[in-house]
């Protein structure tokens, strides 16, 4: 049963409904395998022992280790607009891309087919991949596509210019946006089904010079369920941060660059705050993922419907605790403030640099120090940098200058990580990312310093007198071998995000 087979059989030769409902899935390459899934029908291992004709091995995994090998198996095929699967044998992108005719009338239905196929290949191979976003730009001799892959762009595929209109109109159709409207940018939204498991995709067009430019955000509903153990912070950060969720009101601040995670940190903590007893209200651009058992708006300009009008309409449904995706005016700050004072536990993002940088930029709104003093509670800054691949990872010696960086003496030994990058890990040296965090918490000290205007220096001073600031956490993994000094000076300064001298 554990011979090595003479060739190297194609997993599609187990159609994806078998492997979906029984529990028995093959995975190819030079020692192909079984998977099986725990308490899967042994009977059904058989009918496809049988079925394949040749020896193997059985690797068993447990229901989601199982079901994200499917997804990765069937990833080509499984892809369906309309929510249903397919089983045709898989195929890979460049053929997909080879197989497109080289001239095509646009006014001809049947040439969308060839486009479908484009595009259900590039987002399968997105998802693959984990990439978080693809973007579809337009230029005079091409049309480049890249990938966003653990918060970098890189370059996946170049078409013919003249594949530009089909593709992008496509996309359009499939978001239900205006295929007719060129001049002006669209958002929509799209519903795919990958191997048994939805996807949700936001779509952004622009218009450019060349055409328009298109950007698929890939959202994936696992995120929604990750709970604060999972999300990577110190232990003590950690503490702090479920100690300030406790509280009955207040404000909970998430602070942060664009695609920092900010908002899976507030889902996260919404998860442990939600339970039956308790009325969860959120409103967001765009509601991202949904939660059970939370009432979640989306914001609309179009009509009025605004973070302030949101959160004003939701303070008349009687909630516990109140989550507003961003915190952008005065006007929404100043509703916030009120909410917390009247016994709302609120939680919110702010775009700063830093944890206490947030007093400040509040300010800025227009709230008063003696209202932030009495309603903030806890302000956490977070980054995302990538881990070193665990398969090439290996250690080296610190030079006099990564030692400066890092705060040790040059004559101390310092060893480091760094991964050349692997076959695992397509060259790049990383897979996956991991969060750099930092809390404030506010007491009673913090609190005189904010009602007294004092300065963002002195605050965090006296705020990191006793915990780690987001430079300090990433050293820590720097040390563990978790990530590489290069990628930590790319998200977070010592002097400035990391409060140099505290």
């Amino acid at each position: 049963m554990n011979a090595s087979p003479t060739q190297t059989p194609d997993a599609g030769r187990i159609a994806y409904g078998f492997a979906r409902d029984k529990g028995i899935a093959l995975k190819g390459g030079d020692t192909p395998v079984f998977l099986m899934r725990e308490g899967a029908d042994p009977l059904a291992l058989l009918e496809a022992r049988r079925a394949a004709g040749f020896p193997f091995t059985v690797e068993v995994l447990g229901r989601d280790a199982y079901d994200s090998a499917l997804t990765d198996i069937y990833a080509y095929d499984g892809l369906d607009r309309d929510g249903g699967d397919a089983d045709d044998d898989t195929e890979s992108l460049s053929r997909i891309i080879d197989e497109i005719p080289r001239s095509a009338d646009l006014l001809d239905a049947a040439s969308d087919a060839p486009i479908i196929r484009l595009i259900n290949g590039l987002i399968a191979e997105a998802i693959r991949t984990q990439a978080s976003d693809i973007h579809v730009e337009p230029f005079e001799d091409k049309v480049s596509v890249r990938y966003r892959i653990d918060g970098v762009l890189s370059e996946t595929v170049t078409l013919a210019p003249r594949l530009a209109p089909l593709l992008i109109s496509r996309i359009k159709v499939m978001a239900r946006l205006d295929i007719a409207e060129k001049r002006v940018p669209q958002d929509g939204r799209l519903t795919l089904t990958l191997g048994g498991k939805g996807v949700d995709v936001r779509v952004s067009t622009l218009p450019s010079r060349f055409g328009e430019r298109v950007v698929l955000r890939l959202l994936d509903n696992e995120k929604a369920r990750l709970t604060l153990d999972q999300l990577g912070m110190s232990p003590a950060t950690l503490a702090s941060f479920r100690k300030a969720l406790s509280q009955p009101n207040g404000i909970i601040l998430v602070t942060g660059p664009t695609g920092a995670g900010k908002t899976t940190t507030l889902y996260a903590g919404l998860n442990l705050l939600n339970e039956a007893t308790r009325n969860i209200l959120t409103v967001e651009d765009p509601v991202e993922y949904a939660l059970a058992g939370v009432g979640q708006t989306q914001v609309n300009p179009k009509v009025g419907m605004t973070f302030a009008t949101g959160l004003r309409a939701i303070l008349r449904q009687d909630p516990d605790v109140v989550m507003v995706g961003e915190i952008r005016d005065g006007e929404t700050a100043g509703i916030a403030v009120q909410a917390s004072l009247t016994g709302h536990l609120v939680l919110s993002t702010v775009h700063t640099n830093s944890a206490v940088a947030a007093i400040t930029r509040l300010r800025d709104m227009g709230v008063e120090s003696f209202l932030l003093g009495s309603t903030v509670t806890a302000i956490v800054a977070q980054r995302l940098v990538r881990r070193l691949c665990p398969h090439c990872r290996a250690p080296y010696a610190a030079d006099a200058a990564e030692k400066a960086a890092l705060g040790v003496a040059e004559s101390d030994p310092l060893t480091l990580f760094r991964a050349p990058g692997c076959a695992s890990c397509k060259g790049l040296g990383y897979q996956g990312r991991v969060g750099l965090y930092e809390i404030v918490t506010v007491d009673s000290t913090l609190r005189g310093m904010i009602h007294g205007d004092a300065s963002e220096a002195d605050m965090a001073r006296h705020a990191f007198a006793n915990s780690q600031t987001l430079f300090q956490h990433g050293a820590d993994l720097v040390r563990a071998g978790t990530t590489s000094l290069a990628e930590l000076l790319r998200v977070s300064r010592e002097d400035g995000e990391g409060h140099a001298g505290l």
